[in-house]
């Protein structure tokens, strides 16, 4: 009797032994164990159709690569500024911090500064990228390597995770949404992306459109204001004569600039501080008959339509 007694103890012990080291215990630095997207997927009972193979999941960390002593000159990729981006290489790390990026706000920007994007072509339930070719190379999915890590800055981890792409790298997720760059997007905190072709908008903390500016909406179920076209500027609040028509496609420098108090658009544009569309900008959803409500009477050098 004394023998079978003895026989179960070991046994449990041995066996509480095991269930301890699955679960795992704190970092040595008295941090929280780092989550795989994989885990946290499979903790939320999420499907695991796109998820990558286990072990494979990179680990998901809070606060910024800095703060978690993250090797400079790593990780986060971001093209040379002011050169195109390019196909971007699957890194160690990747950085994704809710901030403020033009108009937009809040939105993902990446440990770079640059903002990301969603597509409203994917799906994010299950999480599916059809952005492939062509496509990807204007629009770069955000990729990580094969148990790299994903430090989390202001967005919440139950939010993030990966999708399996169809080259077989890892494309970053959340809200179930793939995310990427706009190739476009030359200098941190630029929005080029936001609207293009009214499917790609940048992406809330909660995978849902950032929105902002004059007449913006944050929600997924809210109609988008299509690209404008052409926008007429007054020189006098209210719509006040005289005035000025601008048209076309893309950045365009208004010809008397710095006059203008207000506008008349229809649809979606963004407005510049300074010619050829750089300085500060805001997005502009419609007429503005005050343009001193968003911080720009007389102060517009140039237009983005598109």
């Amino acid at each position: 009797m004394i023998r079978k007694r003895t026989a179960l103890i070991v046994s449990v012990a041995t066996t509480g032994a095991l269930l301890l080291s699955a679960c795992g215990g704190d970092n040595k630095d008295g941090s929280a164990p780092a989550t795989s997207a994989a885990a946290t997927a499979a903790g939320q009972g999420r499907a695991a159709v796109g998820s990558p193979p286990a072990g494979q999941g990179p680990s998901l960390l809070g606060g910024t690569a800095k703060s978690n002593n993250a090797r400079a000159k790593t990780g986060d990729w971001a093209n040379e500024p002011g050169k195109p981006a390019v196909k971007p290489e699957a890194q160690r790390w990747v950085q994704l911090s809710a901030s403020q990026a033009g108009a937009l706000n809040p939105v993902v920007v990446n440990g770079a500064g640059f903002t990301l994007y969603r597509f409203d072509k994917d799906s994010a339930n299950p999480s599916k990228s059809t952005c492939n070719g062509e496509c990807a190379s204007t629009w770069p999915p955000v990729v990580v390597a094969p148990g790299g890590k994903i430090f989390l800055d202001g967005v919440d981890r139950s939010k993030v995770g990966t999708v399996n792409r169809d080259d077989g790298t890892l494309q970053v997720t959340v809200g179930g949404r793939p995310v990427y760059r706009f190739g476009k997007d030359t200098k941190p905190g630029e929005t080029k992306g936001q609207g293009v072709g009214g499917t790609w908008f940048g992406v809330a903390p909660d995978g849902r459109k950032a929105g902002g500016g004059a007449g913006g909406n944050t929600g997924s179920g809210s109609p988008q204001p299509k690209p404008a076209t052409s926008v007429t500027l007054f020189d006098n609040r209210n719509f006040g004569d005289p005035s000025q028509g601008l048209s076309g496609k893309g950045c365009q420098n208004v010809a008397r600039d710095n006059v203008a108090s207000s506008l008349q658009v229809q649809g979606s544009l963004k407005i510049w501080s300074e010619r050829n569309c750089t300085g500060r900008s805001k997005v502009v959803n419609g007429d503005v008959a005050d343009l001193a409500t968003i911080g720009f009477d007389n102060d517009i050098s140039s237009v983005f339509f598109g």
